[in-house]
């Protein structure tokens, strides 16, 4: 029905959904809401990163590791600004509970 790379389309509507009510919602912290937002930039970087791995290299964007460690940055700065962000919600509201 769906193969990857279809798959990979289609979830992004339900992100862009997912990233709506977050911000929405005002409770998410703001770094950890950037570090979600970034995450479009990874997928913005991965899809022309592929073809281009097609294109020029007529291999898959995982086999082509410095093309492929490049897109994955994104990756880890999303994931690293969202652990930091939630950890400093963390560490205000013990703060808050100390006072």
């Amino acid at each position: 029905m769906f193969d990857k790379q279809n798959l990979f389309a289609v979830s992004l509507f339900p992100y862009l959904g997912f990233l709506y009510f977050l911000t929405r919602s005002g409770q998410t912290p703001r770094l950890a809401l950037i570090g979600f937002y970034v995450l479009l930039i990874f997928v913005a970087v991965t899809i022309p990163a592929g073809l281009y791995a097609r294109q020029a290299f007529g291999a898959e964007l995982a086999d082509i590791d410095w093309l492929h460690g490049s897109a994955e940055l994104f990756l880890s700065i999303s994931n690293i600004l969202v652990v930091l962000g939630f950890r400093q919600a963390v560490l205000k509201r013990q703060q808050t509970e100390e006072s």
